[in-house]
C-alpha cells in the first residue's frame, strides 16, 4: 500500500534533503528510523529537493509499504528534534509525492536585526532594499517563462519552463519576506531569483534589465544565488 508522510525539517544540520554519497540528509536520517522500527527498509520519495541549509515548514512523501506504517508519536521519538513529522495516510497507488504536485510555495526570510536566535532561520541584511523596487521586478516573473538564467547548470531536466503564479515581497517590522509559488521549481531556482532581486533592491539592475535577464536564458547574466537559512518550503498542494 502507498502512503503519504507530513514532515517538516530545520535544514541547517543537513547537506539537503535528499540522499547524497556523502553527507547527512533529511531523506537518510528519515530512512533510518524507519528502518530502525520496521527492521526492514524503506524507500522515500519527497516532494521536492531543498538545497543544503534549506527547511521545510511542509514537505511531503511517499512510501510504498505490505505491513502497517509507525505511528507519528512513535516515528517521533526516533528522529531528532530538528525533523518532525505530522501525519501519515494511505493514498491511491499512483499519488506521487513529486509528480503529482500541481504546486509549492517557498518564502525567503530576510532580517535587518542582528539576532543571535535567528541567524539559521533568516539571512541578515543590516541595509534596507528598496522593496517597491524589487516588487515592480518580481511581477515580471508571473505567468509562464523559461527560467534557465535561475537554474543550477548541467541538471537533468527536460525543461526549464515554469509557470509562476505569486511573487511578491512584503515588508516586517524587522525585515521582509518574498513569497513565490509555481508549478515547478527549478534546482536552486528561487535562491537565484532572490540574490538577482537583491541587485534590484541595492539599485544595481533595473526592473528592464532584470527581464532581460530572463530572457537570456543564461545563468551567468543572473546574480549570485542567495544564501540558505533564509529559505523555506511553505506549502505543497496536490
Amino acid at each position: 500500500m502507498r502512503y503519504f508522510i507530513e514532515f517538516a525539517y530545520k535544514g541547517t544540520h543537513y547537506h539537503g534533503s535528499q540522499v547524497q554519497p556523502n553527507g547527512v540528509t533529511v531523506q537518510s536520517v528519515m530512512e533510518d528510523a524507519f528502518r530502525t522500527i520496521l527492521r526492514q527498509p524503506v524507500a522515500l520519495t519527497f516532494a521536492g529537493r531543498t538545497d543544503a541549509g534549506v527547511h521545510a515548514e511542509q514537505m511531503f512523501a511517499h512510501f510504498d509499504i505490505g505491513t502497517e506504517p509507525p505511528s507519528v508519536s512513535r516515528l517521533n521519538r526516533f528522529l531528532p528534534m530538528d525533523i518532525a513529522v505530522r501525519r501519515i495516510y494511505p493514498v491511491a497507488d499512483d499519488l506521487h509525492a513529486r509528480f503529482s504536485a500541481v504546486s509549492r510555495t517557498y518564502e525567503y526570510r530576510i532580517t535587518t536585526r542582528k539576532d543571535p536566535f535567528a541567524y539559521a532561520t533568516r539571512t541578515y541584511t543590516p541595509v534596507p532594499f528598496d522593496y517597491d523596487l524589487m516588487n515592480t521586478a518580481a511581477h515580471i516573473l508571473l505567468g509562464m517563462h523559461d527560467f534557465a538564467s535561475f537554474c543550477k547548470v548541467h541538471t537533468d531536466v527536460k525543461t526549464t519552463i515554469c509557470t509562476i503564479t505569486e511573487a511578491q515581497w512584503r515588508t516586517e517590522e524587522d525585515g521582509a519576506v518574498f513569497t513565490i509559488t509555481a508549478d515547478r521549481f527549478l534546482r536552486n531556482m528561487v535562491r537565484a531569483v532572490v540574490g538577482t532581486l537583491f541587485e534590484v533592491g541595492r539599485h544595481k539592475l533595473s526592473p528592464r534589465e532584470f527581464e532581460a535577464i530572463i530572457e537570456s536564458r543564461s545563468r551567468q547574466a543572473a546574480g549570485q544565488s542567495a544564501p540558505p537559512e533564509g529559505l523555506f518550503l511553505t506549502a505543497v498542494r496536490y
